[in-house]
């Protein structure tokens, strides 16, 4: 990256005060995405019963009551050597794409969607870059609270680009309390990772300040067959280099309360990041990096508006900067994306019958590259609306919602209905469907972006949805640690239209095309059990089909690329603070990565283990040990490159708290698991009065 971008985006950082940031947007361009949604404060945990207790404004259940939602709290899973990608694969419905070790690209796959039919938002602020999918690597782990996963069509609630789903990655929050805090790991291949992060009161509101670095050199040894399809070929011993990453950033995130009651929250979050570009099996590189940049900003009020309800305000800018160096075709250019938007929303409830919430929203993005003076600039805009009817006293709920935008050229309507019955029990019902679309955006269309090429002749996609499942949930209104048993049962079906999928356009670059339809069905499993307050396991099984209905008989019929048919995660935790272990096992079965079904990667079966012992307090001292992939199973990204074996970390973590005075903890609603399935079926009972003045949590944002 060139040291001028650099210092652009330290300095933009400098400059942006906690108490006086705004989201601005450039002059033209569009975005395709919502601005940010901020998230809790930490305090005691408590667990919230759906049916009691009406969820916050901004909880994933309001903004989308009858979706299938899994939410994901990181803070279980501290002291984990795992980067974002590994926090997600547990979830059901869900695919991880892995090119490599640490600081390599990783994107995701919901429900047969490509990673570009997926969106992905930082507290709200859009992620989807080049080729419109979003690089998880640079989302270290670090600055995570927890992860609201949307699995099914989201373009009635979230805009263009939700074929698949929505995930809303919830960095952490600033408390009321001074804490100090850091973690450092080191493990294989010279792996090194570090943030130090302090919160606590600051100009009558509470701020968190968070700094991260990591590298790895990320080389290991691996055998190769030249020749698979000879029986008795030799293999010979390779070395995969090139597989090195260096990064780092910072977050930075404020809030206070307004008076009326309101509350402002601003971020601003800085990543660096340089890594190397193997090639591939067939074609390495012995020179070629990849540096990429962001600057993101946000600001958000919210609060009520009287009689009219509740409201919120949203805006946020984001900058990317994108450089390809060495002996690689398209090296040499700096690559500059900007969006921006603002979004505004409000909710009335009309007594205990229904709710209608509207949303209105507007962005706008631009690129520049230096290679060829390509420009391009894109606009858009939207209008949603939803109700919530209560029937049956509140047993049912039936939530229809629309979407009206114009990305650029495109004009896309977005209808959704979705249901929910309370069946008793404990067991709740849930069913979807609609309509989605994913407008190619212009740098798909005519901006090359390093190794991507675009296709001027992309059509926008369509996708055709429908889902369905049954939940249990123990009913219990229990304090935090007793037992809790859950159990979600469900498939879903979808027809895409015009599908976008980038393929290998030899020898290094890729072009995305239009599949003419392709068809996608499947069944979803996940259970929980916490019978102990130290003890904890629990499991996800996705069945996915696909079929591509092009015309061609070369493709007609086959299964999609990069869509393995079987994913189970099993996990199970145990012991108390001082001492516990864990263990998780992932298989994925094999998967295609051509049209023609004629190439393959293997299955995989991934088993790690861990342990964790905080044996210090006042201050606080952890130290955790982890084992990924014990077996030492090879798996294979999408070049065909081997993906790292057995690798070992041990982290040590640190924590200085001290209270601040005249401070107080503000309650919140905590989530009762670290992975739960929020069926609505759930709060089907809720009352339509709004919550008392709670601090809401950060969900997924709309998109404008």
């Amino acid at each position: 990256m060139r040291w001028s971008f650099l210092a652009g985006l330290v300095a933009c950082l400098a400059l942006d005060s906690p108490g006086l940031a705004w989201a601005q947007a450039p002059g033209d361009g569009a975005s395709q995405a919502p601005a940010p949604a901020p998230e809790e404060a930490p305090a005691p945990r408590t667990t919230v019963v759906r049916g009691k207790t009406p969820p916050p404004p901004e909880s994933p259940e309001r903004r989308d009551p009858t979706g299938a939602i899994t939410v994901i709290d990181a803070r279980e899973r501290a002291g984990e050597a795992r980067d974002t990608a590994e926090l997600l694969v547990g979830s059901a419905g869900l695919a991880v794409q892995d090119s490599g070790g640490y600081g390599q690209s990783k994107s995701l796959v919901v429900r047969g969607a490509a990673s570009n039919g997926v969106l992905v938002f930082l507290d709200g602020i859009p992620l989807n870059g080049a080729g419109g999918m979003a690089d998880l690597s640079q989302v270290p782990a670090a600055l995570v609270e927890r992860f609201e996963v949307l699995r099914g069509g989201a373009g009635a609630r979230y805009g263009s680009g939700g074929l698949g789903g929505a995930v809303n990655i919830i960095t952490r929050a600033p408390g009321p309390n001074l804490r100090a805090s850091g973690e450092v790991t080191y493990g294989s291949w010279d792996t090194v990772l570090g943030h130090v992060a302090a919160t606590g009161p600051l100009l009558d509101g509470q701020a968190l300040l968070l700094v991260h670095a990591g590298r790895s050199d990320g080389d290991f040894a691996y055998e190769l067959d030249e020749l698979p399809a000879v029986d008795g070929n030799p293999v010979t011993s390779e070395l995969r280099a090139r597989n090195d990453a260096r990064g780092g950033g910072a977050l930075l995130r404020y809030r206070r309360r307004l008076p009326g009651g309101s509350r402002m929250d601003a971020l601003a979050e800085l990543s660096l990041e340089d890594r190397a570009i193997p090639g591939t099996v067939q074609n390495p590189q012995s020179s070629g990096n990849q540096e990429l940049g962001r600057l993101a900003l946000g600001l958000r009020w919210s609060g009520s508006l009287g009689v009219a309800g509740q409201g919120s305000a949203r805006g946020f800018f984001r900058r990317d900067g994108l450089e390809v160096t060495g002996s690689l075709p398209g090296a040499g250019g700096a690559q500059r994306h900007s969006v921006g938007g603002v979004e505004l929303e409000g909710r009335r409830p009309f007594g205990d019958l229904h709710a209608l919430t509207v949303t209105v929203a507007t962005s706008a993005e631009d690129v520049t590259e230096t290679q060829g003076a390509q420009e391009a600039s894109w606009w858009r805009a939207s209008v949603m609306a939803m109700d919530e009817l209560r029937l049956l006293g509140g047993a049912v709920k039936v939530v229809p919602s629309m979407r009206v935008e114009r990305v650029g050229p495109y004009w896309l309507l977005s209808p959704k209905l979705g249901a929910s019955v309370a069946l008793g029990g404990g067991f709740s019902l849930r069913a979807n469907g609609g309509q989605s679309h994913r407008a190619p955006s212009f740098l798909e269309l005519y901006i090359r972006q390093g190794t991507l090429l675009p296709n001027p002749g992309l059509k926008p996609e369509r996708a055709l949805y429908a889902d369905a499942a049954v939940s249990w949930r123990s009913d219990s209104e229990v304090e935090e640690g007793a037992s809790r048993w859950s159990a979600t049962a469900g498939g879903f079906a979808a027809v895409y239209e015009n599908l976008i999928a980038y393929e290998l356009y030899p020898p290094l670059l890729a072009r995305p095309y239009n599949f003419d339809a392709a068809r996608v069905w499947g069944v979803e499993l996940e259970g929980e059990a916490r019978p102990l307050s130290w003890l904890s396991a629990s499991t996800s099984y996705t069945w996915l089909r696909t079929q591509n209905r092009f015309g061609d008989p070369r493709f007609f019929g086959k299964d999609l690329p990069y869509r393995p048919r079987h994913k189970w995660v099993g996990r199970v935790r145990a012991g108390p603070e001082w001492l516990n272990a864990r263990t998780e096992v992932l298989y994925q079965s094999s998967q295609f990565v051509n049209r023609t079904g004629s190439r393959s990667l293997p299955s995989r079966t991934l088993v790690s283990v861990g342990a964790s012992s905080t044996f210090l307090h006042g201050p606080d001292l952890t130290l955790s040990v982890e084992v990924k992939n014990l077996l030492d199973a090879r798996a294979y990204d999408f070049t065909g490159f081997p993906l790292p074996g057995r690798a070992a970390y041990v982290t040590l973590g640190v924590a200085v708290d001290r209270e601040a005075s005249g401070s107080r903890e503000e309650p919140r609603a905590a989530l009762a698991s670290p992975s739960r399935e929020a069926a609505l079926g759930r709060e089907a009972s809720t009352p339509s009065v709004s919550p008392a003045p709670e601090e809401p949590d950060a969900a997924l944002a709309s998109s404008p």
